[in-house]
């Protein structure tokens, strides 16, 4: 079982993967994140969950297959007695439409979506780039298309990544300045 990334500090990494891995196997979805931490309500265990090969990190990710998951799960973690605190939540979600992108293959499964990626090393004097993945080159290394420009770096040059949602884009919404003035323009002629 491959994570994208795992906090799992105090807990025997090996036996709780063993437990869940067979339980998100039978339920058709592949682990993303996996971690162990507390916060104000005490300590909990929290998966997300994608469909293997999907370009949508959410598709099929319903409310009613993280309860199956979740009750599956809490109930083979209470037989492996894996954790060692009586008292934890589970909690089984998706990855969201900002889905962090942590390995090579991430990069190629998304081409075509829009993506944040902060570099170690300034690229055009930048060292976050927003604009739309096109996947891996033959040499490995990831193609982003930022401001009109394609950008190809290896993938050791990558600090951080992620799905990016453009709500404006989404909402339709256009902040060209010469549609605003002249649907001013007409309203105050309607008046």
């Amino acid at each position: 079982m491959q994570l994208g990334h795992e906090s799992l500090k105090g807990l025997d990494r090996d036996r709780l993967i063993s437990v869940v891995e067979p339980v998100l196997r039978a339920h058709g979805v592949d682990p993303v994140e996996l971690i162990w931490r507390t916060d104000s309500h005490g300590w909990v265990l929290y998966l997300t969950i994608e469909r293997p090969g999907t370009p949508d990190p959410s598709a099929g990710i319903t409310l009613d297959l993280c309860a199956d998951i979740s009750r599956d799960v809490s109930a083979a973690l209470d037989v492996a007695e894996i954790i060692p605190t009586a008292r934890y939540r589970l909690e089984v979600g998706s990855p969201g439409i900002d889905r962090a992108l942590y390995h090579p293959a991430d990069y190629a499964r998304f081409a075509g979506r829009q993506a944040k990626v902060k570099i170690r090393e300034p690229i055009d004097g930048q060292h976050v780039l927003r604009g739309c993945l096109k996947g891996l080159d033959d040499q490995g290394q990831v193609i982003l298309e930022a401001d009109g420009k394609e950008h190809r770096f290896p993938t050791g040059m990558i600090e951080s990544g992620r799905l990016s949602f453009d709500w404006q884009a989404a909402r339709g919404v256009s902040h060209s300045p010469s549609r605003g003035r002249s649907a001013r323009r007409a309203s105050e002629r309607d008046r």
